[in-house]
């Protein structure tokens, strides 16, 4: 058998040197793909990691609600309870009988007279009795209202202003539209025009409060209160914090009740939270000094405003 000719070899040469060459491609290849999933699974860990912050933190809230809670339920049975011994105690006993003549040798008394007299009796009693049961409804009432009376009835929202006007028929009043994050923005109107000029407005992410009824002002329905801190020099919007976004909710620590759909103006929850409502020193708006605060963004702040009231 004859010997490879030169040109063999080297074909065979090539053919090898290819053949590595595929290898070294392929395993390229398979060194890329490791390492795009590798990034590929320390995003999605992150994300994971993040996500179970949050319902850690959802959690610890719930369990906080919940806390709060139970012990507004314990001090209100207690007091209910206290309440109901009261009456108890001071209630006229029903066992208590008319009494009969000892007398053996006087006149016998009228029986018929006498079960009249018992039954007015009973009478007169159970009247008391079911007065006593409504003034004790009443206070249990009383008692429920005063519990849910808080800033947590209150739905105050982030909003950006998109329009500022002068009202037609008002030279104290503007008219604004403001974003809050809902399908069509909504017109409020407030009495700024002696204090904030409408350009410094325009833009700007102010506070709202979205649950009051809506009422018209000089011809001009207003869907919602413009929320400011006032001192003797001058009236500023609330500012909320950095990154928040028109919609979000500004919350309490210490109140976490859902707000009503509307607040009913004969109630004035509104009027009866203004003394609790103010700034501290460092112009932080708080209520009974727990701030107003966007969950993860920040507290909302009266810039100029130290030691102010809130309106």
């Amino acid at each position: 058998m004859s010997a490879n000719s030169p040109k063999d070899n080297d074909e065979e040469q090539m053919m090898e040197y290819f053949k590595q060459q595929g290898f070294l491609l392929k395993e390229k290849a398979m060194l890329h793909a490791s390492v795009r999933e590798e990034k590929k699974l320390l995003v999605e860990n992150a994300k994971l990691k993040k996500d179970i912050d949050d319902l850690k933190k959802r959690l610890h809230d719930t369990q906080r609600r919940k806390a709060v809670k139970l012990h507004q339920e314990r001090v209100l049975t207690s007091t209910i309870a206290t309440k109901t011994k009261l009456l108890q105690e001071t209630a006229p006993s029903s066992s208590q009988t008319a009494p009969l003549s000892t007398h053996s040798t006087g006149p016998r008394l009228d029986t018929t007279h006498t079960c009249h007299e018992g039954r007015r009796r009973r009478e007169r009693r159970g009247a008391g009795l079911d007065s006593a049961v409504l003034k004790s409804s009443d206070s249990i009432g009383v008692l429920l209202r005063e519990k849910k009376t808080d800033v947590s009835r209150l739905d105050l929202r982030v909003g950006r202003i998109l329009t500022v006007r002068k009202h037609p028929d008002s030279v104290s009043l503007y008219i604004q539209e403001v974003e809050l994050g809902e399908p069509a923005p909504r017109t409020v109107v407030s009495g700024l025009t002696n204090h904030t000029p409408p350009e410094e407005m325009l833009g700007c992410l102010v506070v709202l409060l979205c649950n009051v009824r809506p009422m018209k002002v000089r011809g001009v329905q207003s869907q919602a209160r413009l929320i400011c801190a006032v001192n003797q020099e001058k009236i500023n919007p609330l500012t909320p914090p950095t990154g928040a976004q028109p919609g979000d909710r500004v919350t309490f620590q210490n109140y976490p009740g859902e707000p009503e759909k509307e607040l009913n103006p004969k109630h004035r929850i509104w009027e009866r939270l203004l003394p609790d409502l103010c700034t501290d020193v460092k112009g932080v708006a708080t209520y009974k000094g727990v701030a107003f605060e966007v969950r993860g963004k920040g507290l909302c702040r009266a810039p100029g405003i130290n030691n102010g009231t809130i309106k």
